[in-house]
């Protein structure tokens, strides 16, 4: 874990925040700024800034991170309305904490991609 990194300061207690979900893999909580009814982000255990950074053995990091986000559309009831799954990468993207996660959007009507 990163000392610096506010991801891995909630993961090791230091910030308070409510953990939705935990696992050997990933943690789930909520957006502090949420852009929708249910706003949520899954977030790696392991400090991985991006995709990029990744090694060989991360990609099971990542399946897990997905198969806990249909997991979670399901148990808060937007998996049948339908929700979105966004990975912002850098600068460009609006990527704000340099701690790889995945954003779980929906509960009402979603507008265009960008």
């Amino acid at each position: 874990m990163k000392t610096d990194c506010i991801f891995c300061k909630i993961k090791k207690g230091e910030i308070k925040s409510e953990i939705l979900y935990s696992d050997q893999y990933c943690f789930v909580i909520k957006d502090i700024s949420p852009r929708a009814q249910v706003h949520l982000l899954v977030i790696p255990n392991k400090h991985i800034e991006e995709l990029v950074n990744m090694d060989k053995g991360d990609q099971v990091i990542i399946g897990e991170m997905f198969a806990s986000a249909q997991r979670l559309a399901t148990d808060t009831g937007i998996s049948d309305s339908g929700y979105r799954l966004i990975i912002n990468q850098g600068e460009h993207s609006g990527q704000m904490v340099d701690h790889l996660h995945l954003h779980v959007i929906g509960g009402e009507q979603l507008g265009g991609m960008v």
